[in-house]
């Protein structure tokens, strides 16, 4: 069953804590954190990711941008990650996480989701209808087990 799940992009400012948000209000249950390959250590998440949020009415966790650790490597049940890139880099280097780390748009024919760092608003309201259909994806396989019965 799973019940950590960790959501990976580069800076730790944008995608990942935008679909931390998402993962926390459609599956409560789970323990979610998020993590950069390259993360702006310390960083709030970025403005136009807060302002989506609250555009959809989606609660903002607190955040601070966190690099990847091995630490939470071992903590995390399920990894998810942005891209194939993502996927290669963190496979290679912890070759054990193969069987736990997917693409977040692994239930849309492994989507992709664009970083939109630095782009208008336009390109952060893409994310988020992006993300959100790639976490329903994932919601059948989240449910805790009171939900499954």
């Amino acid at each position: 069953m799973i019940n950590k799940v960790l959501v990976i992009c580069i800076g730790n400012i944008c995608r990942s804590p935008m679909a931390v948000a998402l993962l926390r209000k459609h599956a409560p249950h789970l323990q979610v954190e998020s993590a950069g390959l390259a993360a702006c250590v310390g960083n709030d998440m970025d403005s136009l990711t807060a302002q989506v949020l609250a555009d959809n009415q989606v609660p903002q966790p607190a955040h601070a941008a966190t690099q990847l650790t091995d630490e939470l490597v071992r903590w995390a049940d399920l990894i998810l990650v942005m891209d194939q890139r993502q996927l290669r880099s963190i496979t290679s280097k912890a070759p054990h996480t193969r069987g736990k780390t997917f693409l977040i748009g692994k239930w849309r024919d492994d989507f992709e989701i664009d970083d939109p760092y630095r782009r208008p608003i336009a390109a952060f309201q893409r994310t988020y209808t992006e993300l959100t259909r790639c976490i329903e994806g994932w919601l059948p396989y989240l449910r805790s087990e009171d939900r499954q019965r």
